[in-house]
């Protein structure tokens, strides 16, 4: 093989393949490739779960999440532009997920409400905190984190982006 046809083959298998760059944020190292696809937020997610009324009254009065009924007499839960899917476990609308199963969500929440505040209300309202507050990593940096459970056992973290710990450590 002659050498020009070496650097043509060459050249084609680098333009062929989908480069790479991390970044160092605060945060950590995140990597962005050359997809065309670029996502912009999350609009909703499903949880499913045993019981809807329950639900939805555990987010109302924990979270003040507003009920939004949709489609004949769905039911998902609104918090600023994003909603919360609910289907009754056993009875779940189509598509679903291939496995739908109460409890297995962890999902991050972000609040602008000092811990502190959230903390009292939690405790107002019956709910244990098992574990903060505490630092994570957040998508976009460092967040100061409580960690409890709703009725089907589905672990949520409601974090504040760039405060101290209850403590007074940051």
């Amino acid at each position: 093989m002659t050498l020009r046809a070496a650097a043509t083959r060459l050249s084609l298998f680098h333009r062929s393949r989908v480069l790479v760059a991390s970044i160092q944020t605060a945060g950590g190292v995140k990597f962005k490739g050359t997809c065309p696809v670029q996502l912009s937020h999350l609009d909703h997610l499903v949880l499913t779960v045993k019981s809807v009324p329950d639900t939805i009254h555990f987010y109302t009065s924990v979270l003040g999440m507003d009920v939004i009924t949709f489609k004949g007499n769905r039911k998902a839960l609104g918090f600023g532009q994003q909603k919360f899917n609910l289907h009754q476990q056993g009875q779940e609308f189509e598509p679903k997920a291939k496995h739908p199963t109460s409890g297995s969500a962890d999902l991050c929440l972000i609040t602008n409400t000092p811990l502190a505040t959230v903390a009292t209300h939690l405790k107002v309202c019956g709910v244990e905190i098992e574990e903060g507050p505490v630092g994570r990593s957040g998508a976009v940096g460092p967040i100061t984190s409580l960690y409890f459970r709703d009725p089907d056992h589905n672990l949520i973290e409601v974090s504040n982006y760039n405060q101290a710990t209850l403590d007074g450590s940051s």
